[in-house]
This record gives C-alpha cells, sequence and structure tokens, in this order.
C-alpha cells in the first residue's frame, strides 16, 4: 500500500508539472479515460475471475502462479478504489449507471475473502445513497441491506478501522432514504448491539455502532417500540453503561487529574454514547414506554453497593432528565433528588462525581422545581466544593458544572450564599496554581452574575482586576481562561448595571480588539464578538468609533473557509498553481473547499462554526444597539449575512435568520429617529432586507406547507405583510419625492419587492384549504388584478397574469380549490382572454398558461363559457399542428422545470385524444425522449 501510494504522488508530481502544458481537447479526453478507466478494471478483472483456468502444473514456475493470483487479487481493488473516488468526486454524472453499479456492488460483497474490495464497496455505497430516489433503486439497494451486515462482519474481523468507516453507510442509508433501512431495522439494531457490546473490539467501532443506534432511534422510534427492541437495546446498554474499567484504571471523568476536554472523551468513549442513546429514547419515546421497561433495570444499579452499577444509575437518571421532565417533576422529582443527596455523600468518588453531574442536569432541565429545594441542595454543593481536593480536576468540574447549573436559576434566592460562594471563587482565582480550576472559578462568577445582577456589585473591583490580569498575558496556555474571562466581563456587562459597567466600557472594547489584533484563535474571537454586543446594549456610543474595524472582523469571519476542508478526490484541475515545489506531503493534505455552502465531504471544526454563530448574533445585537451608527455597514453586513442562511451547519443557519430579524428591528428603529426627508437615505438598504424576507419566507412556506399555519394569525400576518408591499406602503419604497433621476430604478426595486411579494400567494394557496384561504385571496386578488390593464408596463402585467395562473394552479390540489377557482372563474377569465391578445409574447404565454390552469381547476364551471373559451384558445393553435412541432423542440434546453407541464400535457393527450400522438411520425420520438427523462432526475 505505501509503494502504491508513494507512486501515486510520484505520477501526480509529474503529470500535475505539465499538465496545463497539453491541449484542452487532449485533456478533455484524458479526463473521461479516467472517468472509465474504473469500469475498465472492474470488467477486466470479472473476467479474469470467470476463466476456468486449469491448475498449474507441475512443470510451470513457481512464481508465475503467484504473479497470477497477484493480479486476481489486486485488479479488483483498484478498480474499486478508483470507482469510489470518481463517484465520491462526481455522483451525479453517474446516476444513469446506478442500477447497474449496484448490482455489480452486491456481487462484490459477498466476496468474503477480500476486505479491502469490501471496505471499497461499501464506501461506494454509501456514496450511492444520496442518489437513490428512484423506486427500482431503493428496491435494489434494500435488497443489498442483509449481505451488507454480513460484509461489515467479516470487514470487523480484517480492520475494524475500515469497518468503523464502513458502518456510516447506515447513517447515510437513515438520513437520506431511511425508507430502504426500514425492512431490516431488526437487522441492523441487533448487529450494531452485537458490536457495540463485544469489549474485545475498539472503541471507536463500538461508538460508531452506538451511533447507529442513536441515529435510527431518532427517525424511527416509532418502529423500534413496534418492533418490540427496546427491551434488547437496554439490556445491551445497561453492562456497557456500568462497567467498570480495567484494573487500576479509571474512567476518563474519573481521572486524578482529568483535565482533558471532556467532548474528546466523549466522542470515542462506549460508556458515555451508551448514556446518549438513552438520552435520544427520552427525546423522541413516550417517557411512560421507556420507564416501564427502564425501571427494573434503573432501581437495580441505584440499589447496588458496586460504584460502578450506581454510577451507571445515576448517568441514566441525569440523560433522561430533559427529555422526560415533566414525567420526573409529576412523579418522581422528590425521590431522585433524595437518591442524588445520599449519593453526593456516598464513600466513593465515582458515585459522588455521577451525583454532581445528574444534579446538574437536574438543574438545568428540571426548573422552577429544582431550585424549591435550595435549602437542601446549596449547602450539600458548598460543601462538597469546599471539601475537594483540586488534583482532581475531573470531579472539581462535575461540581462546578452542578452549581452553576443550579446557582444561574436562584435569582434573588443565591443572595444568602453570596458571600461564601464570592469567597471560594475569589480565592481559587487568586490562590490556586491550576489554570484548570481558576478557569472554572471564572465561569461560576458569571453564573452568579446571572442570579445576583446589582447583588454582585460590591464584589465588582476584585473580580474585574483578576479578569484584567487574565486577559493581558500573551502565553498559550492562558487562552482557555482567557475565553472564558472574555465570556464573564460580557455577562457583567448585561448584569451588574450600566452606571456600574459604563466607565470600563471603551477600555474593554479596546481590550477585546487588541487580542484579536494579536492572536489567530477563533474562540478568542467569538468571545470578543460577544463582549461588543454586551457593550452595546448599554453603551452604544463606546463602540461607534470602532465599527470599521469591529465589522470587518465579524464579516471575514464570516467568509473565511477555515475549519472546513473538503474530502473529496482531488483531480488534476482542482489546483492551477504549480505546486511541485512543495513536494508529496503537501499534496497529501486536504485542499480547502472554494464554495462554503457544499456541505457534501465536509470536515467541520467546531470552533470555527461557533465564531460564524456568535457573528452572526453580535451583528445584529450592533446593529440594533448602535442604530444610526450602523447605517454604512447595514448593507455589507446583511449581504454576508444573508449568504449564510442555508449553512450546512444548523446553529449558523439560526443565527444568520436571527440577525436578519435584528436588522430589520434596527431599521425600523432608525425610520422613528429621522424625518420624511431622510427616508430614502436611511431605507434603501431595507430593499435587500425586505426581499430577504420575503424570499426566506417564501422558502419556509414552500417546505413546511401546513405545518406553518398552525398557528391560524400566521396566515393572517403573511397577507397584510403581502398587501403591504403590493400597495407600496413599506417604508423601503417611499423613497424621495424631491429626487426624480433615479425614477426608473427605483420602479424596478418596486417591482422586484413586489414579485417577491406576489411569489408568495399560490405558495399559501397550495398550503391552506381554499375556505379559510379565500377571504384573503379576494383581498389580495384585486390589487394582482389592477396590474393587468394595457397601461401597466410589460413587467407588471406578465407578473400579475402570471401569478393568476400560478395560483389557479395551486387550488388545483388544495382542499376545496377547485370550488374557490369556479366562484374566481368569471373574474378571472376576461382578464386571462384580453391577456391572449397583448402584444408581447411573455403576457401571451402566460395569459394562455393561466387558461389552461383554469380550465382544470374550474373545470365544469368554465363549460358556460363555451364559446368566449373555445373561440380565444382556436386563435392560439391548433393542437394537431402544435404537437409535432412540440415534440420536434424537445428536450427543452433551458427552464428545465417546464418539462413537468410538458410531460403532463403529452400524458392527458395519450389518455384523451390518443389519435394526435400515437402516429408513425411520432412515436419513434418520444422512445428516446421516455428513455433519456427515466434515467434523469429530471
Amino acid at each position: 500500500l505505501q509503494i502504491r501510494q508513494t507512486a501515486t504522488v510520484t505520477l501526480r508530481l509529474k503529470v500535475k508539472k505539465h499538465w496545463k502544458k497539453i491541449n484542452p481537447n487532449d485533456r478533455e479526453r484524458l479526463q473521461i479515460v479516467m472517468v472509465m478507466l474504473p469500469f475498465c478494471i472492474i470488467i477486466f478483472s470479472k473476467n479474469l475471475r470467470s476463466k476456468h483456468q486449469p491448475l498449474p502444473t507441475h512443470g510451470e514456475s513457481e512464481t508465475q502462479s503467484k504473479l497470477d493470483l497477484k493480479t486476481l487479487f489486486f485488479f479488483p481493488q483498484v478498480g474499486l478504489l478508483l470507482l469510489n473516488k470518481v463517484i465520491e468526486s462526481n455522483p451525479e454524472s453517474f446516476q444513469p449507471h446506478y442500477f447497474q453499479l449496484l448490482q455489480l456492488l452486491s456481487t462484490v460483497l459477498h466476496d468474503h475473502n477480500n476486505p479491502i474490495a469490501l471496505y471499497y464497496c461499501i464506501l461506494t455505497l454509501t456514496e450511492i445513497t444520496a442518489f437513490i430516489a428512484y423506486d427500482c433503486l431503493q428496491k435494489q439497494m434494500r435488497s443489498i441491506i442483509p449481505d451488507l451486515i454480513v460484509a461489515l462482519k467479516h470487514l470487523i474481523k480484517a480492520n475494524e478501522q475500515q469497518a468503523t468507516e464502513a458502518m456510516e453507510v447506515f447513517i447515510e442509508l437513515m438520513e437520506i432514504e431511511v425508507s430502504v433501512i426500514v425492512p431490516h431495522v431488526a437487522g441492523i439494531v441487533h448487529f450494531c448491539l452485537e458490536v457495540a457490546s463485544d469489549t474485545t473490539l475498539s472503541d471507536s467501532l463500538r461508538v460508531k455502532a452506538l451511533s447507529c443506534i442513536t441515529f435510527l432511534i431518532k427517525l424511527r422510534s416509532k418502529s423500534v417500540l413496534k418492533l418490540k427492541l427496546l427491551t434488547p437495546i437496554l439490556k445491551a446498554l445497561f453492562p456497557i453503561l456500568t462497567a467498570a474499567p480495567p484494573l487500576g484504571e479509571h474512567d476518563p471523568e474519573d481521572e486524578e487529574d482529568g483535565d482533558s476536554d471532556d467532548n474528546a472523551t466523549d466522542n470515542a468513549n462506549p460508556k458515555h454514547c451508551a448514556a446518549q442513546v438513552i438520552d435520544t429514547m427520552a427525546l423522541h419515546m413516550p417517557p411512560e414506554k421507556l420507564f416501564h421497561h427502564l425501571v427494573s433495570a434503573l432501581f437495580s444499579c441505584l440499589s447496588s453497593e458496586d460504584p460502578y452499577q450506581k454510577k451507571g444509575g445515576l448517568m441514566c437518571l441525569a440523560v433522561l432528565a430533559e427529555g422526560c421532565a415533566d414525567h420526573i417533576r409529576t412523579n418522581m422529582l422528590s425521590s431522585v433528588l433524595q437518591t442524588v443527596c445520599r449519593s453526593l455523600s456516598d464513600s466513593s468518588q465515582v458515585v459522588r462525581s455521577a451525583a454532581l453531574f445528574a444534579l446538574g442536569q437536574f438543574s438545568e432541565h428540571l426548573q422552577p422545581e429544582v431550585s424549591k429545594y435550595c435549602s437542601e441542595l446549596m449547602p450539600l454543593l458548598l460543601g462538597y466544593l469546599s471539601s475537594l481536593n483540586e488534583a482532581k480536576v475531573g470531579h472539581v468540574t462535575r461540581a462546578f458544572y452542578a452549581l452553576e447549573n443550579f446557582m444561574e436559576n436562584l435569582g434573588a434566592d443565591i443572595e444568602p450564599y453570596l458571600p461564601t460562594l464570592m469567597e471560594t471563587m475569589l480565592s481559587a482565582l487568586g490562590n490556586t496554581n491550576k489554570l484548570k480550576i481558576k478557569e472554572l472559578a471564572v465561569s461560576a462568577i458569571g453564573a452568579i452574575a446571572n442570579a445576583a445582577k446589582e447583588s454582585l456589585v460590591p464584589y465588582f473591583p476584585p473580580i474585574i482586576e483578576s479578569l484584567k490580569g487574565f486577559l493581558i498575558a500573551t502565553t498559550e496556555e492562558m487562552r482557555s481562561l482567557q475565553t472564558q474571562s472574555l465570556d464573564t466581563l460580557s455577562v457583567l456587562a448585561r448584569t451588574i448595571g450600566k452606571d456600574v459597567f459604563s466607565p470600563l466600557a471603551a477600555e474593554c472594547i479596546q481590550l477585546g480588539m487588541n487580542l484579536t489584533d494579536n492572536i489567530d484563535d477563533p474562540d478568542l474571537r467569538r468571545c470578543t464578538y460577544s463582549l461588543y454586543s454586551s457593550v452595546a446594549t448599554i453603551c452604544p456610543e463606546s463602540l461607534t468609533p470602532h465599527l470599521t474595524a469591529i465589522t470587518t472582523v465579524m464579516l471575514l469571519a464570516l467568509k473565511s473557509t477555515e475549519g472546513i476542508t473538503d474530502k473529496n478526490f482531488v483531480l488534476l484541475d482542482d489546483n492551477d498553481d504549480d505546486d511541485t515545489d512543495k513536494g508529496a506531503e503537501h499534496l497529501l493534505e486536504d485542499e480547502p473547499e472554494t464554495d462554503i455552502l457544499e456541505s457534501a465531504g465536509f470536515s467541520v471544526e467546531n470552533a470555527y462554526m461557533d465564531e460564524k454563530e456568535d457573528a452572526c448574533d453580535a451583528l445584529g445585537e450592533i446593529a440594533f444597539s448602535t442604530g444610526v451608527a450602523f447605517q454604512p455597514f447595514l448593507e455589507s453586513s446583511f449581504q454576508q449575512v444573508y449568504e449564510m442562511r442555508d449553512f450546512p451547519h444548523e446553529d449558523v443557519r439560526r443565527a444568520a435568520l436571527g440577525a436578519m430579524g435584528q436588522f430589520c428591528r434596527a431599521q425600523h428603529k432608525v425610520f422613528y429617529c429621522f424625518k420624511k426627508n431622510n427616508f430614502f437615505l436611511f431605507f434603501f438598504f431595507l430593499r435587500h432586507v425586505v426581499m430577504g424576507v420575503l424570499e426566506s419566507m417564501n422558502s419556509v412556506v414552500k417546505s413546511c406547507k401546513e405545518e406553518v399555519f398552525k398557528n391560524p394569525s400566521y396566515l393572517r400576518e403573511i397577507c397584510s405583510v403581502i398587501r403591504e408591499v403590493l400597495t407600496k406602503k413599506t417604508p423601503c419604497q417611499g423613497g424621495d419625492p424631491d429626487d426624480t433621476d433615479d425614477e426608473d430604478q427605483q420602479a424596478e426595486f418596486d417591482a422586484m419587492l413586489q414579485e417577491f411579494a406576489g411569489e408568495g400567494i399560490p405558495l399559501l394557496a397550495s398550503s391552506v384549504p381554499a375556505d379559510q384561504f379565500a377571504p384573503f385571496l379576494n383581498d389580495l386578488l384585486p390589487l394582482i388584478m389592477s396590474k393587468t390593464k394595457s397601461s401597466c408596463t410589460v413587467a407588471d402585467r406578465s407578473f400579475s397574469i402570471g401569478t393568476i395562473g400560478e395560483i389557479l394552479q395551486a387550488l388545483v390540489n388544495a382542499p376545496g380549490g377547485r370550488g374557490l377557482a369556479g366562484r374566481l372563474s368569471n373574474r378571472l377569465l376576461p382578464v386571462l382572454v384580453a391577456g391572449v391578445k397583448d402584444s408581447d409574447a411573455e403576457v401571451r404565454n402566460n395569459s394562455v398558461f393561466g387558461l389552461g390552469c383554469l380550465a382544470e381547476a374550474a373545470g365544469p364551471i368554465v363549460v358556460s363559457y363555451p364559446h368566449l373559451y373555445i373561440s380565444t384558445l382556436s386563435h392560439v393553435c391548433s393542437a394537431r399542428q402544435v404537437v409535432p412541432a412540440l415534440v420536434k423542440h424537445l428536450p427543452l434546453k433551458e427552464d428545465m422545470e417546464e418539462n413537468k407541464t410538458v410531460f403532463k400535457c403529452l400524458v392527458m393527450l395519450y389518455k384523451h385524444s390518443p389519435d394526435m400522438v400515437q402516429c408513425k411520425l411520432l412515436t419513434p420520438s418520444f422512445n428516446p425522449l421516455w428513455d433519456r427523462f427515466c434515467l434523469s432526475d429530471t
């Protein structure tokens, strides 16, 4: 393998150097050859295997015999490797061949003695899963699942690391085409439980198996319950959850000096993944059913004398708190808190640490009921904290976690404990040498500030002095403490009071800018963003002089592709620069992805995603807080944040949408702060905001349909927004009445806005029952029809008649839609008929489309206007002449969405006028079209 890798790199160095010198046509031919090469190799290798060659005679050389065997073994591996890499780099190109590929890969899955072939075969299946939308492909993939499980069992025996990666195929199938695995849910679960329970296997493989179960429960919890899989899953999980570590060792979180990132240990720890499975069950299953199966095992663990049995029971209780909060609050809160309190005094440090974790979870998810037990729990926590041995950082971390979550929700009830708490925290800041303890204390001060607010003022000076000392340090080991100090400083800015914090506002801004100028760290930068937005809420004028520098850094963070690497196969054209001087080592590194919105093949580092999320949040809040001062930066900020609306990371998407809302609020605030002669200057930017909001709103309605309108007020509010835009009553459509130079451009902007608004009406018609939508449609329709007059612009006429057609099309399948279309027909038919005679081709085209939609939607009612309808259509076309011309111009070269309309028309003709299409001239033209479109994803 190493020799092959070296040869590949050397070849690439040679080829890459001269690649640009090759004629473009020759380059294209070579790339086609590269794409076809894996198929050639696979066919060649299959032919080799299919030949019934006689065994070597005694006289044949042993070397030649070995060479033949190596050839037979090697070629399938190379072919599958190349096939995997080429499909990974460009999967869409292979879609017409996926059925044959699945047949081929199904055969390879039976080659259990060739683990490398199995590995690349399963990786290729993983790539294909995103493109198996057709029933025939899904059926083929479904039949492969049993063989896939058997192949994975053999691969586990040969190479656990490769098997871990290959098991990703289950998660991909669940995420993209879960229907494929539904018949095999039981088989997949039992296989994953078998792997997860085998302690001889690697932790990473066991974690992957548990992750598959977690993902399955998220998507198909009802199937798990229906197939009675809950009991076997829990029976397998509890031995993992309660397993004692090898003699002389500890679980990662129980290490004596566990100064490691909890997340890093969780990701490769079967015990924590087992807890996550139960957590997922709690979130996706009825608590009554879950507790019915869980309670006996849970009681057995908690009543055991074995500390690891108790720990497992407490961890189970802890992860149930979020998903089963109401059930616990109603039925067992007092008893579980008593259990936790007893465990806090247990002789085993392992049990006490687990109890602290459980208490932290309860404090986070079972509020406000847990806070009522303040008098019992706070003395326990304070006593536990004061007696902790600082060397056991893992246990200290759990103690602070429980304390923070409990304190944050106490409010004024924290005041009796404030002196003791602050004495403990300030002592930790000043006296300990362990940076982790200082970091935990700084974080706890933030939690105390959230509860105590102005009551913390007496302790503010020593807190600030300590934080300043941490923030001016330059050593790398201080970085985590600095990040936490910035977070706590942000909390203090919001809670301690404006009068107390304002004198420090300018200094805090400068401190944050100095840190980002000198230290390249995404966590540190995102914390400075939070600090800026916090200061902006109490002292916006301190931020104004620095807005250029601050917004520049944040926008660069949003544009940055740091932390996102493309794992796809690198073809020769992927890098135009001649990098031969960088050596082979550089070529083996991942190359950065240029389009951050393409989620396939991404490896995402969370720190950079957190930075983007916090940058969006901060930009929105700063825009709202600073008001007028932010106007010069609003357009660039909005445009960049708007680009993040489809970002792969869901938290970034949420933050981007929230920031856009804040930008709208910021503009609304500015609107009421300025005289009317300043309107256009300040609301020019808001046009982009309104367009973005309308597009986002339309996307949500299109995707979620009736789910959006479970709250009845949303329909009224959305229709109100559309009406405001259509009547040009939004502030951004006002303009300056004294300025006529840009009249045409302003009209274009208004037309664009109205098109965005008009696109929402058909979406509403298809998402809401017609009787419910009728009053709103009756209100909006005159606004649309008013733009069909001959005095209106071509753009207005085209838009209005096109919108009418789309509304009618939407009513066809809406509940009660045909009746509503019939009631509207006497108003709409004359408008559409007049449009057929329009001087503009696009208006005429839209009018004919609208007439067809009206006929389909209103049905028999249209028959009451036979002369008007038939005479109009007879002027438009004659079907016997039009159909051959239509077929002649197929397939469409552009506007591919219209393929649906074209084929719908042809199907209708086959049903109702077969003599028009079943003729000798047309039938030969249809067959290639059917073949082409059946294999495409159109």
